[in-house]
This record gives C-alpha cells, sequence and structure tokens, in this order.
C-alpha cells in the first residue's frame, strides 16, 4: 500500500491533491482504505482521464448530427436472416454452430457489471425475479440454458461438452453475484467452469477536472461501461484462460435481456461459416425514434451509432420497398473469435472511444458536509462493447425477431417499456406460443378449453399462462412428444417433473 507520502505525490503531480483533504480526519481504517483507492490510480492515466473527461463534457453539450451524411447500412450480402433464410439454411447453420459447442470451442461472456438501480433493487440485475410461476431469476434461466445447449451438442455428437461461462462483473457486483451462485449451487453448472473476474472502475470527475469525492476517504467511482471488459480480459487473465481450455469463439451479452439464447448454435454456426471475427445480432427497429443505437457503416467502418447521435429526418430514411433504410437495432449480443478479443486487448483497447455520461454524483463539499446535487455536476466516462467493430476485418450482422430473442429489463414497473412485467410477458408469450405449436391445448381453471391466440403483443398477457423450463427445451425443440394433443391447464409450468409425468401419461 501506498504511504501518505507517496499518495500526496502521485496526486500532486496529476493535480488531485485535494482528495487528501481529509486525511488527518480519518481514522487508521479509513485512511488505509483511501490509500488502497488511490494506489490504483496511475499519475499518468488520471491526468489523461481527467483531462478527456472535461474535454469531452464540452463536446457534448455541443454535439450534433454530422454523421448523418456518411451512414450508410450494412450491404446485405453481410446480413444473415432468420425469418429470410428457407429451413434448410438455418439447420446447416445450427449444425454447424453445435458441432463448435460439442469441440469444446464455445464459451458465452456475460456483461454484469451494473447493478439494478434503475429498477428500484439495491442488488445486480442477474438476481433479479420478474415473476414467473417459476420464480426463476435472470441468473438460473441462463445458467439452465447452457446447460441445455450443452446437452443438444452431447446427443448430436455423442460427447461431453462444456460451454464455459465467463462473467464479467464490477465492485458493485463481484460479491453479491459470488454469493448468490454459491448459495444457489451454481444453478448445476461445474463451479470450475464459471468464470467470475471484475472490471476497472475509474473516477467520476467535477467540469472543473476535479476528481469527485464521495466521502471523506472515498474516490467517487464508476465502472468503465462495458467496454471495460477489453481491459478487463488483459487484467485478470481471462484471455489465458480462454487459451488453456482451447475456447475459439465468444458469445457475449449484456445480462438484462430475458430471451438471450446462451451460445445460440445458429448464430455461432452462422458466423463460423462467415468466417467472421466479429458479428452482431440486431432486431428490426420497431419505428424510427426508437431508441436503440443502429449497426451501420460510417466511412465504410462498421459502427454503432446512438439513436441520439442521429437526426430525426435520417431515422425516418426509407429504402425502395418502404422499410427503414437504418432498421439494425443493436440489443448487445455478439460474437468474437478470440484472436480478435486478444488483438483488440493488446492493440486497439487505448483506442477505443470515450462516452460521456453527465450524471448526479453525490459529494462531499469543503466542509465534509454530504451534498445530494439537484442537477447534472459530474461526469462518469464510459467504453462501449460495440466499438470495436471498427476494428474487425470480417464483420457481420445477424437478424432475428423481437418477440423471440429481446425482451430487456431496464425499468421498474410503471414506465411504459422494459420492466418486469413486459420481460415476464415476453418469456411467457413465446412458452406459449411453442406450446400451441406442439400441438398442446389450454384449459381454464374450469376445465373450458382456451381459444388459441397465435399472436400477443408485449400489452397484454397470453390467454394461458404457460412456462417451459429451459432444462426441457431450448428453443422449442422436443416438445411435440411432451405436449401434442395433450389438455394443459393454466397456469402451467412443464419442468422435468411435469415432464415425467407427462411421458408416463402418453
Amino acid at each position: 500500500m501506498l504511504s501518505i507520502e507517496e499518495a500526496k505525490s502521485r496526486l500532486e503531480t496529476a493535480g488531485q491533491s485535494h482528495v487528501l483533504q481529509f486525511c488527518t480526519e480519518l481514522s487508521a481504517e479509513e485512511r488505509n482504505a483511501l490509500l488502497e483507492e488511490i494506489s490504483q490510480l496511475k499519475p499518468e492515466e488520471l491526468i489523461e482521464h481527467c483531462r478527456a473527461a472535461a474535454e469531452a463534457a464540452s463536446r457534448h453539450s455541443s454535439a450534433d448530427g454530422r454523421l448523418d451524411a456518411r451512414m450508410k447500412p450494412v450491404p446485405p450480402e453481410f446480413i444473415g436472416s432468420v425469418s429470410k433464410s428457407d429451413k434448410e439454411t438455418l439447420k446447416t447453420w445450427g449444425d454447424e454452430g453445435l458441432l463448435q459447442i460439442s469441440q469444446d470451442k464455445v464459451a458465452v461472456l456475460l456483461l454484469a457489471g451494473g447493478q439494478g438501480t434503475r429498477l428500484g433493487v439495491p442488488y445486480p440485475k442477474g438476481m433479479y425475479s420478474v415473476g414467473l410461476p417459476s420464480g426463476k431469476t435472470l441468473y438460473q434461466i441462463q445458467a439452465e440454458r447452457i446447460q441445455k445447449v450443452q446437452e443438444l451438442a452431447n446427443v448430436k455428437h455423442g460427447c461431453k461438452c462444456t460451454v464455459p461461462w465467463y462473467i464479467m462483473t464490477s465492485e458493485f457486483t463481484l460479491g453479491p453475484t459470488e454469493k448468490f451462485f454459491k448459495d444457489h449451487q451454481y444453478f448445476g453448472l461445474c463451479p470450475s467452469n464459471v468464470v467470475m473476474f471484475e472490471q476497472r472502475m475509474i473516477p467520476a470527475v467535477g467540469f472543473d477536472g476535479k476528481i469527485i469525492l464521495e466521502k471523506k476517504n472515498k474516490i467517487a467511482m464508476a465502472p468503465d461501461g462495458n467496454g471495460g471488459l477489453y481491459r478487463a480480459l488483459v487484467d485478470n487473465k481471462i484471455l489465458e484462460d480462454m487459451e488453456r481450455r482451447s475456447v475459439e469463439y465468444l458469445h457475449v451479452y449484456c445480462v438484462d435481456n430475458i430471451l438471450v439464447k446462451m451460445a445460440d448454435p445458429v448464430f455461432i454456426g452462422f458466423c463460423v461459416n462467415k468466417g467472421a471475427d466479429c458479428g452482431a445480432k440486431v432486431v428490426d427497429k420497431a419505428y424510427p425514434a426508437e431508441p436503440v443505437g443502429v449497426v451501420c457503416r460510417v466511412d465504410g467502418v462498421y459502427q454503432v451509432i446512438e439513436y441520439s447521435e442521429i437526426q430525426p429526418e435520417t431515422a425516418e430514411l426509407r429504402g425502395p420497398g418502404g422499410e427503414l433504410l437504418f432498421s439494425a437495432g443493436n440489443i448487445c449480443n455478439h460474437f468474437f473469435t478470440r484472436g480478435f478479443l486478444k488483438e483488440v486487448a493488446e492493440k486497439f483497447e487505448s483506442q477505443l472511444k470515450q462516452h460521456v455520461a453527465i450524471k448526479k454524483v453525490p459529494f462531499v463539499d469543503g466542509e465534509g458536509n454530504l451534498v445530494k446535487p439537484t442537477k447534472p455536476n459530474g461526469i462518469k466516462m464510459e467504453k462501449f462493447v460495440f466499438d470495436v467493430f471498427q476494428f474487425s476485418k470480417k464483420f457481420v450482422a445477424f437478424e432475428v425477431l423481437r418477440e423471440e430473442e429481446f425482451s430487456p429489463l431496464k425499468n421498474a414497473d410503471g414506465a411504459p417499456l422494459d420492466t418486469p412485467t413486459t420481460a415476464r410477458r415476453s418469456l411467457l408469450a413465446q412458452h406459449y406460443r411453442w406450446a400451441l405449436t406442439a400441438g398442446g391445448n389450454f384449459l381454464d381453471e374450469q376445465d373450458k378449453p382456451i381459444p388459441p391466440k397465435h399472436s400477443v403483443t408485449q400489452n397484454e398477457d397470453p390467454p394461458a399462462i404457460c412456462e417451459i423450463s429451459p432444462l426441457i427445451s431450448y428453443f422449442g425443440e422436443g416438445l411435440e412428444k411432451l405436449l401434442n394433443q395433450k389438455n394443459l391447464k393454466s397456469p402451467f409450468l412443464l419442468d422435468e417433473n411435469e415432464a415425467k409425468n407427462l411421458v408416463q401419461t402418453t
């Protein structure tokens, strides 16, 4: 640990000596905690960070739409599509993906550094239950999908494969996440195949370029965005772990999408088939002004343009068939080769764009009093995981159906979109469709038939409540032998016990 003198010297070099202004008032324990934080800050990086934050904030306030004229949609030949491909093509891609999974070449990487603040809970989002009949959390659903895709590969290829699960956490989420997994026996996964690591924390900075103190002995820190992944892969030797396990392909995703297909064989197979080093799943934008980023090209380079950076008239542009020209909505669901991640981490990480978030950051004033600001007073800098698309030698996009693959959980109930209710409805509607397709018939509590409805929106519950465990079916496969011509009483929960009962009554 640094001595007081070493800390003073380091901070003076960076022009941040105010960080120690309350040092004489601190207990030994408090002082050591502050010195430990300071020891993580390299003077040259701190100088650059504070300078860049102040500069970026001034640019942020005067941002305009100059990117619009340089934007081009992704060329059709670099886009795969679930809805526009025939069954044989989709099967070819799926078979390729399962082959790679069976050879232990595929891993999933979860971006889980954020807290559930907007959800109104003090714990990580992955621990959240949206109110399914089973009571399962996002973490459990995802863990069971990994088990199922391993099983599908094992059955097809007569092997026993492993899909490692890398989980990037932050200072805020690592401890609770580790405890949650241990308390739940890793949801049936082998603990050695669940690898948690921590992304870097960086200081929040005031508009004057000075580090903000949130307590007398604590710097206001924030995770460096999901683009902090590339630095964290190096800091935590994760790339070496992947190489040791012979992992070649990574499926990277955000924790809050309840419909995410873990190590999706079709997506993996498509990307491998195309020889891609980088790929992104996209959904058709629901409407021109939808607040999602757009995957496109700018000056010939692939990137994601945030919705706030696109002028309304550009968002409204349409192609010859009336479709939106810039329709490829980013859902933070990506494919990377390990070689590409290694190249980014070693060569390009320092070139990633810093994105500005102007926030209300609680701070202590010159008298040591805690102040909760009523208007934004601080700058948090973030890097985004998708900003590496520009370095790809072979980028592809893969268009999927929103109702099957994208329903994020971001806001508490009461908000119009992306709430526990909309997430729950999305999953239950998907499972209801699967059951109907498999030939199931639903009954109400009085054993009266419930008329089927094949199209259900996020604004309504499906006519019958049906939840299907990921351990039973990954994407609707294998259900006909269980459900065909069966009367299913709503609410219906198809788990392993119910599956055994159905087999016995067949």
